[in-house]
């Protein structure tokens, strides 16, 4: 694993934008037998989720995530040096979108921007890459900027998929200042390839044929251009690997469960999120959840969760770990040293 440690940096302000339209899962009834929507909502923990219209993307919701962080605290684009984009569905292959977000927003020229492509972990590793800037000399302010459309790349006739994603922007202030350690732990297993992906693409071209949706396993629709998951190899995937990393992310870092103020996981399912509190034996007041409004959103589920349920909350000092896993397969959990951070109300576009 990378345990990477930082000093001097840290996370000013974080905010968050969802759309508009709210899809029930309750409405699924065309998807899954009636007798079963109410016991696959407890399981899940998912009640509704947003989906964003046929022409807002990931960078649209993001943008506006962007601007409201800027007004709320006061943040001149000539001050950012770096912006990073962290997305599965990005505007294009090319250009890069974070260089379409550097226009949008009126930054300088001289920023430096770059896209970084990653499973639902994706805001832990672009997190970790934007405290490494932000930590170098030259670099004082990195805007990192997460976001997912996925009701764009799951078949709505998918009944594992379906029920589950929604779509999110988010923006995330690091700068330097007078903060103290923060470490994380980063993971990657490259031989789980097959259980989350999207097939068609460079290696295996598109073709008429690839976006055709057909019948797959257990009667699951989708075309090549949509995304499959195993939902049970993701299931022991990550009950083995997340509290392990916990685990050890404190025992190297010297902290207990009780020097933890939030406990902030990825938001995938919510049975999955009351597992690892209970292996892990965490104060559950501790541990935010806004999967059963928003659904999985992600890689901005991390940003998403903190700015919908710890805003007014990280005033002053305190200490918090967050936790994701997701396509690769890869996962990382990192604690975190948070002062005064102003967290914006969740926005729609």
């Amino acid at each position: 694993m990378a345990k990477i440690t930082f000093h001097g940096v840290g996370v000013k302000a974080i905010s968050a934008c969802v759309p508009p339209e709210i899809v029930y899962n309750k409405d699924l009834g065309y998807l899954i037998p009636e007798e079963e929507i109410e016991k696959t909502i407890n399981n899940i923990g998912i009640e509704q989720r947003r989906i964003a219209a046929p022409d807002v993307m990931a960078s649209d919701l993001c943008y506006r995530a962007a601007k409201q962080l800027m007004e709320d605290n006061h943040i001149e684009p000539e001050s950012i040096d770096v912006l990073l984009f962290m997305s599965q569905t990005a505007d294009y292959r090319i250009p890069a979108t974070s260089c379409l977000m550097q226009h949008r927003l009126g930054l300088p020229r001289e920023t430096m921007c770059f896209d970084i492509s990653l499973g639902c972990s994706g805001y832990l590793f672009a997190l970790s890459t934007a405290f490494a800037y932000a930590s170098m000399q030259g670099v004082n302010r990195v805007l990192l900027l997460d976001g997912e459309t996925f009701s764009k790349i799951v078949n709505r006739h998918d009944k594992v998929d379906w029920p589950l994603y929604g779509d999110a922007g988010t923006a995330t202030l690091i700068e330097k200042g007078d903060y103290g350690e923060s470490t994380f732990m980063l993971n990657t297993d490259g031989s789980g390839e097959e259980v989350l992906k999207i097939h068609a693409g460079m290696r295996n071209p598109i073709t008429p044929e690839s976006c055709v949706a057909r019948e797959r396993e257990d009667g699951n629709i989708r075309n090549d251009l949509e995304v499959f998951m195993d939902g049970m190899d993701v299931f022991n995937f990550a009950i083995s690997k997340v509290p392990r990393c916990i685990k050890a992310l404190l025992q190297e870092t010297g902290k207990t469960v009780d020097d933890v103020d939030y406990v902030v996981f990825h938001q995938a399912n919510r049975f999955m999120m009351d597992f690892f509190v209970k292996k892990l034996k965490i104060n559950p007041e501790r541990v935010p959840y806004c999967i059963h409004k928003y659904g999985n959103t992600s890689s901005a589920s991390v940003p998403l969760t903190m700015a919908s349920e710890l805003r007014g909350k990280l005033d002053g000092n305190h200490t918090v770990v967050l936790s994701a896993f997701g396509a690769g397969l890869s996962w990382g959990s990192a604690i975190m040293s948070m002062r005064d951070c102003n967290v914006s109300p969740v926005i729609e576009y």
